[in-house]
């Protein structure tokens, strides 16, 4: 599914790391994954935490669907960028998490997050979705 000529592309560039695939590592971060999805659909937690639960739960399993074919960044753009690769989203898909990632920034370095229940909703489903994904990427047997 990966098309490691982009990703080896990305790693001759300097955006990500060519890294031994390590599967408990993988499966650690999709139990993250799936704990954070969890936080983020409590309806007693704030909207700003709900949001920020999303968006680390969609981080989580983009990075172990990256992992899991044998490569890492420490950009999260990247991270997320690179699911067109990884599990073949489309960008339409994949760039609602880079407007997601933009919001979360705003808020870590400028004290500013301003999220609406329609954006959480979309957030948690493409989490999810994510997370699904990744579990049958990684499901299979098989290298990169």
């Amino acid at each position: 599914m990966a098309s490691p000529t982009a990703l080896d592309n990305l790693v001759r560039i300097g955006q990500l790391k060519a890294e031994p695939r390590n599967d408990a590592e993988v499966q650690r971060m999709l139990a993250m994954a799936q704990t954070r999805l969890s936080d983020a659909r409590l309806a007693h937690v704030s909207q700003e935490g709900r949001f920020t639960s999303a968006y680390n739960a969609a981080h989580a399993a983009a990075l172990a669907a990256l992992r899991w074919h044998g490569y890492r960044s420490e950009n999260r753009f990247t991270v997320f960028q690179c699911l067109a690769h990884t599990v073949s989203w489309p960008p339409a898909r994949w760039r609602v998490l880079d407007a997601a990632h933009q919001k979360r920034n705003l808020a870590e370095y400028e004290g500013y997050l301003e999220v609406e229940e329609p954006t959480i909703a979309e957030m948690v489903a493409l989490a999810a979705q994510l997370i699904a994904e990744v579990r049958t990427l990684t499901a299979g047997s098989g290298g990169h």
